[in-house]
């Protein structure tokens, strides 16, 4: 029998570090059994999601003020390795699952997330393979790229008592724009990559759209599992917005506070 799995498109990119609180806050409820499991894909913001590793460096508080420089949010990710980029011409996602032993199929998962966008971009005309490959940005053993050599997606993997939140981004349209962040936040955290090394889907398909990866995406999931359109409920929102502020840079949230800000519906 297929899995049944909740589709959700909802995304806040006008609502800082809701987004990711959105995506924790799910974990949260598929824990405790309160949320069943649910892919969610959607246009982000302008967003440099920072790895754990990437707070604890001297060089943290400068590769925030270059995010903020840059036009872009400084928020702390939910899970993953090293600064990643989020903007309008990305797809995010995140799949909840509610599972008894999440620390059983860590890879299990991650390989059934990258096949499954291999497929989707195989619908686009995009050829594209699984692998870290040289010179990446946040590197990871299950990067999607291009003739191994550009990365197109990035994803990373959290944990919770009962439940596994997997996620990430797929550069649709403008590379350039995650090369030109990149550049002076990486400096500030003296990480070596190859701006060489990231691409975006229309660097290999010039007629790709974010509508057309949507949908292909979810034709991909249609073809493995039983989809259902959802919405997310009023309660995981409304805690996600509660608990936004937290995934905001330190200095972000000192300065949204100065000027009286709060995140709305």
């Amino acid at each position: 029998m297929a899995r049944t799995i909740n589709l959700i498109r909802e995304g806040y990119p006008l609502e800082c570090g809701l987004d990711t609180s959105i995506s924790h806050t799910m974990l949260i409820r598929a824990s405790d059994g309160l949320l069943k499991e649910s892919f969610r894909i959607h246009v982000p913001g302008r967003v440099v999601a920072f790895g754990k590793r990437d707070t604890l460096k001297a060089g943290y508080a400068e590769a925030v003020e270059a995010t903020r420089r840059g036009g872009f949010v400084p928020t702390e990710r939910l899970a993953g390795g090293r600064a990643a980029v989020f903007h309008e011409g990305t797809l995010a996602f995140s799949w909840v699952s509610p599972l008894a032993n999440p620390r059983d199929g860590i890879q299990a998962r991650f390989a059934e997330l990258s096949t499954l966008i291999v497929a989707a971009l195989a619908r686009l005309g995009i050829h594209a393979g699984i692998g870290a490959i040289p010179g990446e940005y946040c590197p990871g053993e299950w990067s999607v790229h291009a003739n191994k050599n550009i990365k197109l997606m990035g994803v990373g993997q959290r944990l919770g008592r009962n439940a596994a939140h997997i996620g990430g981004v797929v550069v649709v349209h403008n590379a350039n724009a995650v090369n030109a962040i990149l550049g002076p936040v990486y400096a500030a955290l003296g990480i070596r990559w190859s701006p060489e090394a990231t691409g975006a889907l229309e660097d290999i398909a010039p007629d790709v759209t974010l509508t057309r990866t949507t949908v292909a995406i979810i034709a991909e999931l249609k073809s493995r599992f039983q989809i259902i359109d959802a919405q997310l409920d009023a309660q995981t929102l409304a805690q996600a917005r509660k608990d936004a502020p937290e995934y905001i840079s330190p200095s972000t949230r000192r300065e949204l506070a100065l000027v009286g800000f709060e995140n709305r519906a």
